[in-house]
């Protein structure tokens, strides 16, 4: 019997997504966002799983949800304690996110989450992707949820040699995605593609040997597993210099709340110089007499090595000064805390990870 071309494709894409069911059945790891069919808490397991490994993030999950149960207890939180409880997880965006998207529920829909993917796709943070994500896990709609690891694996199958940063290819593999997604069981495609890609189809040593869909791949079958998918990286890093002043006095130091839209909005840090430079310390100590309007001579107990810090499109280079005996008169918005006290706020991650070595230093000097 002759088929024609058509035919062929949708055969091959379905089987394709039969061995990568079967291989998610014997092989997918038991995570509780997957015994679920509760959106809201297949939203939260998807907002942290965007840009943390999964390893790191079920810790955050579980305490998430047991610290914020519905929407309606993540709702009415405070802002302080959601990103103290994020503390670690970095781009803090997604839960201040998180957190107007479920006001917006409770205004919006009753309290309860919405069922339609446009709808879902409207709420704040949530994109093509978890809007997909949860259509199909919750409530099984045919939506293909495309992240980077299935990026991955339908280039790797189909040859796609075109940059995936480009929204045109993200569209071909979304369509590619669409004609392999069965109508019966939408979630369960979904998750199969998304852990084949985290498991077998790896970025770095993928298992081509025991791979199921191998003989359907062509970047096996032609040596450009390696080569693909291919991403041209077009992002400049940007250096920044933080300088923070920890001016101590009686155990007390200051801290402020960053409200400018940059990194770390609405996390606490320490009074700051920054600069697009390196400075030498004369450099340093003038802007800091100059900003803060110090008069007298400026003693510095302690100054920390140079950290350095990656962020996605940054990197900056941190130093930590203890100045003592320094009460500072407070400009607008300080606010002036007890050094044992500066675990009860939400410090950014490189912070929060230096923070004992500033209490050691504080402890030392008040009671020498």
């Amino acid at each position: 019997m002759i088929f024609n071309t058509l035919n062929c494709k949708i055969l091959m894409l379905e089987e394709e997504q039969k061995l990568i069911s079967e291989w998610y059945r014997q092989h997918h790891r038991r995570l509780p966002w997957r015994e679920t069919r509760n959106p809201y808490q297949i939203w939260v397991s998807e907002i942290i799983l965007q840009q943390t490994r999964v390893k790191q993030g079920l810790s955050y999950y579980q305490n998430f949800i047991e610290r914020f149960p519905t929407i309606r207890s993540l709702a009415e939180a405070e802002e302080d304690d959601i990103l103290h409880l994020w503390q670690g997880l970095g781009y803090y965006s997604r839960a201040r996110n998180m957190h107007a998207a479920a006001k917006e529920i409770m205004g919006k829909h009753n309290g309860e989450f919405p069922k339609e993917y446009d709808k879902i796709r409207m709420l704040k943070g949530i994109g093509d992707y978890t809007a997909a994500a949860i259509a199909s896990f919750a409530f099984d709609l045919p939506y293909p949820a495309v992240d980077g690891n299935v990026m991955r694996v339908i280039c790797r199958l189909k040859g796609i040699k075109e940059d995936i940063g480009k929204s045109k290819t993200q569209k071909m593999i979304r369509q590619i995605a669409k004609e392999m997604m069965p109508a019966d069981n939408p979630a369960l495609f979904n998750q199969s593609m998304m852990e084949f890609g985290a498991m077998q189809c790896t970025a770095q040593s993928p298992e081509c040997g025991i791979c199921p869909v191998q003989e359907y791949c062509f970047a096996f079958r032609n040596g450009l597993v390696s080569q693909l998918p291919l991403k041209i990286k077009k992002t400049k890093v940007r250096s920044r210099w933080f300088y923070y002043l920890v001016f101590e006095k009686n155990a007390h130091v200051w801290i402020k709340k960053r409200r400018e839209n940059d990194i770390w909005k609405n996390l606490y840090d320490f009074p700051l110089i920054e600069s697009d430079k390196a400075l030498n310390e004369e450099e340093l100590l003038k802007q800091i007499r100059k900003k803060f309007n110090l008069k007298k001579n400026i003693r510095i107990l302690y100054q920390s090595k140079e950290i350095k810090h990656q962020l996605s499109h940054q990197l900056l280079h941190i130093r930590f000064y203890i100045i003592p005996n320094h009460s500072q008169t407070s400009p607008d918005k300080w606010e002036r805390t007890k050094v044992a006290e500066l675990h009860k706020y939400a410090f950014p991650e490189i912070i929060n990870k230096h923070r004992n070595m500033i209490e050691e230093q504080i402890d030392r000097y008040e009671n020498h």
